[in-house]
């Protein structure tokens, strides 16, 4: 999937507009955040927040796209939570749309229950 984007990104964006690209690839670890070992989590997520907190990013400037998938059920240790990629012209531009993104999908658009 990351692939593919970075691919259609680079194809179709205006080469003056897009100078980086961050990416985010989160990951069931095999500890609780307290260090406890875990078996896997379950996730869910609300879309319509998430296609809420992307389209308001879009309008920042500097940007050229955001995208994301989150995963969803049980996850085991070492599966993919989710995907997140911003692009855009500067480092300055993209860095604080990129916190404000994974910040918002953590606090508010993604629920998680640890299998224990």
């Amino acid at each position: 999937m990351l692939d593919t984007w970075l691919k259609e990104v680079k194809e179709t964006a205006d080469p003056a507009s897009l100078g980086m690209i961050l990416v985010h690839d989160g990951i069931v670890r095999a500890t609780s955040k307290t260090g406890e070992h875990i078996q896997g989590m379950r996730l869910s997520h609300d879309k319509q927040k998430l296609e809420m907190v992307v389209s308001q990013l879009r309008t920042w400037p500097g940007l050229v796209d955001i995208r994301v998938w989150i995963n969803s059920g049980d996850l085991k240790v070492g599966d993919d939570i989710m995907l997140a990629m911003v692009a855009g012209r500067f480092r300055t531009d993209i860095l604080p749309v990129f916190v404000e993104l994974l910040n918002a999908i953590k606090n508010d658009i993604v629920h998680e229950d640890e299998i224990r």
